[in-house]
This record gives C-alpha cells, sequence and structure tokens, in this order.
C-alpha cells in the first residue's frame, strides 16, 4: 500500500574549508564582511526530506509516492528517482524557479556558513493530495509553509491519517498554526530539541500532545526514542551504529520506518525499533541517500539487536 510522503526535494552542496571561519573573520570588522574560503573538497547530494524518506522506504520494500515541486533543473532527480523505481506521479515540475538547494560550507572545526534557496518548494501548495489516489498514509514533512498548511488540511479532510514532521520547517508556524496541525494529525514525530520549541509555542505539555493524537515520537539521539500512545510510554533505545560518520538524514530514514511500520500494522515496539535500525545504518554513510543495505541485510541487523525479524 502507498504512503504519501508530503515534503522537499533539494540538492545539497556541501564544501570543506581547510582552515577556521575565526581566522578569518575580525571580530572589530563584522560590520563590514567580504571575505572568500577556499573549499577543494565539494560534493553534491540528492536530499530534501522526502526525497530522503522515500529513499530509505524504498530500502524497506515500502512503496513511497513523493509530493513535491522541484524547478527548471529537475533533470538529474529525475533521472535518479527512475533509477530508484520510485514513482514521480506527485513531483510538479515549476519551469519559472529552481530546485531548493542548500549551499553548507564547513570548517575543520565543525563551523558552518551555510544558506538555503527554498525555490519551488515556495510552491509545494499547488499540489494536492486528492490528486495521490488511494494511500495508507501521509507524512506532511519540511516543505513550503502554504504547502505544508495546504497538506495537514488536505489529509483531514479526506480522512488519511497522516504523520506532522514539522522538523526544520517548525519556526514558519506559531502556537495556533501548530495547535491546529496536532489537532489535524494522527501522529506527531520530532525530535527532543523540535520538541522543546513546540511545547514552547503552544503552551501544550508533551502529555497534552500525546493526548490529542494516537501516538507522539520524540527522537532523542544516541538516548534512543519515546512514543507515547494509549496513555503508555515506550522506550525505544538506539541501536548501535558501525561507525558515527554523518548524522544528516537520519530523522527521515527514522520517519522512513515509521511509515512502513504503520503501513504494515506492525505494533509500536517493533515500529520503533525498526526506525532506530533505520537511523543507525543512515548515520555509518556519508549523505543522506549513500547507503544501500539490501532488505535481507535490514531483516538479519534487525535480528541481531532485537532478537526477532519483522
Amino acid at each position: 500500500m502507498k504512503s504519501l510522503i508530503c515534503g522537499s526535494l533539494a540538492f545539497d552542496t556541501i564544501m570543506l574549508f581547510e582552515g577556521r571561519f575565526s581566522e578569518s573573520l575580525l571580530a572589530d570588522q563584522l560590520h563590514k564582511i567580504n571575505v572568500s574560503f577556499l573549499v577543494p573538497s565539494l560534493r553534491r547530494e540528492f536530499g530534501g526530506c522526502a526525497g530522503n524518506i522515500a529513499y530509505n522506504l524504498k530500502l524497506l520494500g515500502g512503496e513511497p509516492l513523493i509530493m513535491a515541486t522541484i524547478g527548471q533543473d529537475d533533470q538529474p532527480y529525475r533521472e535518479r528517482l527512475t533509477q530508484l523505481d520510485i514513482s514521480q506521479q506527485c513531483i510538479k515540475t515549476i519551469p519559472q524557479a529552481y530546485t531548493g538547494q542548500a549551499f553548507i560550507t564547513t570548517d575543520v572545526g565543525g563551523n558552518q556558513i551555510n544558506a538555503f534557496h527554498p525555490g519551488a518548494m515556495s510552491f509545494a501548495h499547488e499540489n494536492k493530495v486528492a490528486d495521490a489516489g488511494e494511500v495508507k498514509i501521509a507524512i506532511v514533512a519540511p516543505d513550503g509553509r502554504d504547502g505544508m498548511l495546504q497538506h495537514a488540511k488536505d489529509c483531514a479532510e479526506l480522512g488519511t491519517p497522516f504523520i506532522f514532521d514539522p522538523g526544520q520547517g517548525l519556526p514558519m508556524f506559531d502556537g495556533n498554526d501548530l495547535k491546529n496541525f496536532i489537532e489535524q494529525a494522527t501522529y506527531v514525530a520530532v525530535n527532543d530539541y523540535e520538541a522543546e520549541l513546540l511545547t514552547s509555542r503552544t503552551g501544550l505539555t508533551l502529555g497534552d500532545i500525546a493526548d490529542r493524537v494516537s501516538a507522539l515520537i520524540v527522537t532523542r539521539g544516541e538516548q534512543g526514542a519515546e512514543i507515547f500512545t494509549g496513555g503508555e510510554r515506550l522506550e525505544i533505545p538506539c541501536v548501535k551504529a558501525d561507525r558515527i560518520v554523518d548524522p544528516t538524514g537520519c530523522g527521515d530514514a527514522f520517519r522512513a520506518g515509521l511509515l512502513y511500520g504503520l503501513t504494515n500494522d506492525f505494533d509500536w515496539a517493533t515500529t520503533g525499533r525498526l526506525s532506530s535500525l533505520m537511523g543507525s545504518i543512515k548515520i555509518a554513510s556519508q549523505g543522506p541517500q549513500n547507503h544501500a543495505p539490501s532488505r535481507a541485510e535490514i531483516e538479519d541487523r534487525f535480528q541481531q539487536a532485537f532478537g526477532y525479524r519483522f
């Protein structure tokens, strides 16, 4: 059964500066910055929340259906999705815009200077959930502000259960917006920082939010995750990774596990554990879409971690 993934498609351009920004930025001259950094290391990754979630769901054997907007430079991403056999039925090209793009420069101290161009994401509201046809579940992930509002409203009106996953888009919304999302959603998924911001802006406690949805999922990095459902709190352990390489996209991998578990009617303990495993597998690879375990390898890793197969 299809899982509808409403969110962004983007290109990430990642550069490494082999010095320290602090050596080029003079404290008494910050009012007139004019600097250039030599970046001998550069790579371009396929990204965006919808793309990342769909990639991981496909690894699990799920059927992702991406609903996103992409720009006039869409050919590389469309070719990749064709190679991955991921449907492009609900991906709309905006000819007057570029695909959303992040430009990330990191120095040797791990400090970053980032720039993000939303581009085609700003037209996400032009996609309508009804055009996706029959789906079992949806997720409203970070995207253009109007698009997130539109897709949540569409899902609620159609009776399509969905996960509200505000992610880095959360600061775009005020308390009333966020309360409306929660009232419409079937599930809410946030990391620990987002949970703090969500409770602060809405005035609701985690318990209040959990009472309004079927489940509230809070990820806590190396401390695992918590799932609040049916008046209970489940602790989901973190799966030890083979190595720690790059956390980019780990949250999206986790959400693919949620979608797969919910689509296949797994219990919450198994769904949470599978989600945790997917995050662990992803963190061992550079970039959000470069890990490529087989379905059998994922099943074996799950059994090794938890003593049974999903």
